[in-house]
């Protein structure tokens, strides 16, 4: 945490010396360019004291710090200069199968099909957890509280070095929220994003490996719950209105409460407490205090509803709007 915290000074004053600032437009909600190399504050802020901690006895988790350092520092370059997302996701797919072969994936087929799936997954969700980071504190808080779970998870069941790392990722994400918490002083950009998203769903493939059908998808679904959701709500809503569901854009469920009247701090803490509960379930379901059937069935259904319901909130201003005159267009709004 004291890492993460204190290494956000400098490199803020870095980014903006360099004019690394994500700038406004019409597809972002924040409305003054603001640095991006907050990401960088936690990768060392969990590496560091990992390694540390650690060290490479278990060479599981050591491809998992490397998998996760490379797609981080592609995720820089993005920052710097954007890249094709061809690119991203074939770097993220090598590092994904690296991760796979050295033993951490699914046991759903119990054939060779579990390789690709959980490369599949753990990349889907890489990048999920990346279109989460769209306003003040929401990916910050999410990730934060999701490891937090997530090492107790780990650590109920025998997994101490896994548990280890999240609780560093958990301390680096809460010394990087004071200074991402609206008004942010700096996002954390593709780097910050890429590698919580990427050890977050490595992590989640790594407590349910071996594991029955029923148990699998429930490690998978809950830890993941609100970025799921969010993709599931942006791609609905981009494929019923036409618009390309890889663009950026002021969809996101972030922006939907937003429209709904919450403050961007209400925002943040209703995405991190949503977390907690899905985090939650997790652990109980580790503990065996609930059935994973059950709570596979109570979350799916859930995402399912909360993803319906949220398209009924409007978020796409109407194409006559965008060709009328400023006048006319302040006086309907």
């Amino acid at each position: 945490m004291v890492i993460s915290c204190t290494a956000i000074v400098p490199l803020r004053r870095l980014a903006l010396h360099w004019d690394l600032t994500d700038r406004p437009s019409e597809k972002k909600a924040h409305a003054r360019p603001t640095p991006y190399l907050g990401g960088l504050a936690i990768t060392l802020g969990t590496l560091v004291p990992a390694v540390v901690a650690i060290g490479l006895a278990d060479h599981r988790i050591t491809v998992v710090l490397l998998a996760a350092t490379a797609v981080a520092l592609v995720g820089l370059i993005d920052d710097i200069r954007p890249l094709p997302a061809v690119t991203r996701l074939i770097v993220e797919s090598v590092a994904a199968s690296g991760v796979v072969l050295s033993g951490v994936h699914v046991t759903l087929m119990g054939g060779w099909l579990d390789g690709p799936v959980t490369v599949l997954w753990i990349v889907v969700l890489a990048n999920s957890f990346n279109l989460l980071d769209n306003m003040d504190g929401a990916l910050g808080s999410v990730a934060t509280v999701t490891a937090a779970f997530l090492a107790a998870t780990a650590f109920v069941a025998g997994q101490p070095s896994l548990g280890l790392l999240l609780t560093t990722l958990a301390c680096a994400g809460l010394g990087f929220l004071p200074h991402n918490w609206a008004p942010a002083r700096i996002f954390m950009g593709d780097s910050g994003s890429l590698f919580i998203g990427f050890v977050l769903s490595c992590s989640a493939v790594f407590l349910v490996a071996g594991q029955g059908a029923d148990t699998t998808i429930a490690g998978l679904l809950l830890p993941t719950f609100v970025a799921t959701v969010d993709t599931g709500v942006v791609f609905l809503s981009r494929m019923r209105v036409g618009r390309s569901p890889l663009a950026g854009g002021t969809d996101h469920v972030s922006h939907r409460l937003r429209r709904m009247g919450l403050r961007t701090r209400a925002v943040a803490a209703t995405l991190g407490l949503s977390a907690a509960i899905t985090g939650g379930l997790c652990l109980f379901t580790a503990l065996h205090w609930i059935a994973p059937l059950v709570t596979t069935l109570v979350a799916g259904g859930t995402a399912v509803v909360l993803i319906s319901l949220l398209q009924g909130v409007s978020v796409y201003v109407p194409a006559e709007r965008l060709k009328a005159p400023p006048r006319i267009r302040e006086r309907r709004r």
